[in-house]
Parts: structure tokens; C-alpha cells; sequence
């Protein structure tokens, strides 16, 4: 995310300046590829090579040195590099912007969010949809898992919306005593300051999402949203305005449908007794 955030303040100087790429990349003898790799966050800016752009730009100092802060930043090594393989290369996207996110709005059609499940819900979980893989990697799934609820914890974490279906609710996962640890889970967070949880019942049959879950990725003004989607073999990232737009109007539906916020703890506290 910092290097999207640096990437998109180095095209906008540029364009401000009145350059073009192959301007610039001849002005500093670089090849312009190299340029538009950096201005696509596809290529992280070394702090000499963002250096070398401002003194091009005329960048003043103190407007400099948060840019060249971006850019250190961005070459830094982030807290899930340490679990290796257990976070595949496209989830390491995800889970920066995450990081980065100032709000997360979710539906999911099958299981409780990752963000809010406990950590025997989700081994049970990983064993039933992780088919053939061992149990070491398995339990470093869950510990990844298990780090990323510590955003939930901090002074800046984001703003949570999340929307479930009430098949996440009832759907026996791990067994009844695992089943309503999650559950009894699910009531507290109810009670989070920065969450909003609601169901979606079956009362209300077809709607808008049945193609299954999603995540809109809300950044600070500067920043595109992005919509995040998983499937079994892969994920991905929706970033044009109509793509966003439309799993926008998607949740806004969804939320708008859903029972209201006491309904729903009133529901899961229901579901628990049972």
C-alpha cells in the first residue's frame, strides 16, 4: 500500500511538472519502462531513485523527506514475511492493504470472517477446506490467521462492516463445543466499538450477492478502494470504479436487508442456546 501511495504522488509531480515518462527517464538516464514500472507500484522506487525524481521535480525539502519516508517504508519487511510459505505470494497483497485499510466492509456466504474467528473454529475449518495439506502448515495457516485479529486491537484499526449469512451461523463447524466457542465470539463482537456485524437471514431469500462473499477495502481520501474476492485456487482484486462501484451498491443492499444490529446479536445469542 505505502508503495501505491508513493507510486500515485510521483505520477501526479510528474504530471503537475508537465513532463512526460520518456522526458524524465532522459533527463536522469533511465529507461522510461523503469519509470512507469515505479508509477504502477509494479516496481518498488529505491529512496535514491525517488531522491533523484524530487530533485528533478524541484520538491521542496520539507514536502521531500514524507515521500522519501514512503519510500524506506515500503522496502521494509512486513510482519507476515516471517511465516514463509504459509502466506501465499497473492495473499501478501491483501494482507498489506489490509494493513493499510482506514475500513473493511464484508460479506461472507459459508464461515465466520477471518477476523473474527476463534482459533479452534478455524482449524477445524482449515482441515475441512484445505484438502491434503499437513497439519504444520495447516496450524501456521491459523497463526497467521490468529496475528492479523491483533488490527482489530490497536488505536488505528479500521472500521468494520461485515454482513453474514445465516448459514455462517448455523453451520456446524469443529462440532457443538467449538461451534458455540465462535458463537459466544460472535456476541462480543457485537459489542466492538469499531464493528458492525449483521445477518442476513434466509428469510429474505435471493439477493444480490448469492454468487458468494467479498471484501471492499476502504483506504484514506488519495487512495483507490479495492474488492477483494477469493475463490478455491486463487483471489482477486478489483480496482476499476465501475467494478467497485458495483459490489458497493452489492453491500449496500445486503446491509440494508440484513436484520439490524440487536436483531442480529439476537439471533446468534438464539442460535448459541440451541
Amino acid at each position: 500500500m505505502r508503495r501505491r501511495r508513493l507510486a500515485a504522488e510521483l505520477r501526479q509531480l510528474r504530471e503537475e511538472r508537465g513532463f512526460t515518462l520518456e522526458q524524465v527517464a532522459e533527463e536522469i538516464d533511465w529507461h522510461a519502462t523503469k519509470l512507469s514500472r515505479i508509477e504502477t507500484a509494479k516496481r518498488a522506487a529505491q529512496p535514491s531513485d525517488v531522491r533523484a525524481l524530487l530533485a528533478l521535480y524541484e520538491v521542496a525539502k520539507e514536502a521531500a523527506e514524507p515521500l522519501l519516508a514512503l519510500a524506506r517504508e515500503a522496502r521494509q519487511r512486513s510482519w507476515w514475511q516471517a511465516y514463509g510459505e504459509a502466506v501465499p505470494e497473492s495473499f501478501q497483497v491483501y494482507l498489506g492493504l489490509e494493513s493499510e485499510a482506514s475500513s473493511l466492509r464484508v460479506y461472507e456466504a459459508e464461515f465466520v470472517p477471518g477476523l473474527l474467528q476463534t482459533e479452534e473454529y478455524a482449524l477445524a475449518l482449515h482441515r475441512a477446506v484445505q484438502i491434503g495439506v499437513g497439519e504444520t502448515e495447516i496450524e501456521q495457516m491459523v497463526a497467521v490467521r490468529m496475528a492479523r485479529q491483533e488490527l482489530l486491537l490497536t488505536d488505528e484499526a479500521p472500521r468494520l462492516w461485515m454482513v453474514v449469512n445465516e448459514a455462517v451461523i448455523r453451520r456446524m463447524v469443529g462440532g457443538p463445543e467449538v461451534m458455540g466457542a465462535q458463537l459466544a465470539r460472535l456476541i462480543d463482537a457485537t459489542k466492538m466499538r469499531n464493528l458492525t456485524l449483521q445477518i442476513l437471514p434466509f428469510s429474505v431469500g435471493a439477493h444480490p450477492a448469492m454468487g458468494g462473499g467479498f471484501r471492499i477495502i476502504d483506504f484514506e481520501a488519495g487512495a483507490d478502494d479495492v474488492v477483494y474476492i477469493e475463490y478455491p485456487t486463487g483471489s482477486l482484486y478489483l480496482e476499476k470504479k465501475r467494478e467497485v462501484d458495483s459490489y458497493t451498491l452489492m453491500f449496500d443492499h445486503l446491509r440494508a436487508t440484513a436484520l439490524p444490529i440487536d436483531a442480529s446479536r439476537a439471533l446468534i445469542e438464539q442460535v448459541y442456546d440451541e
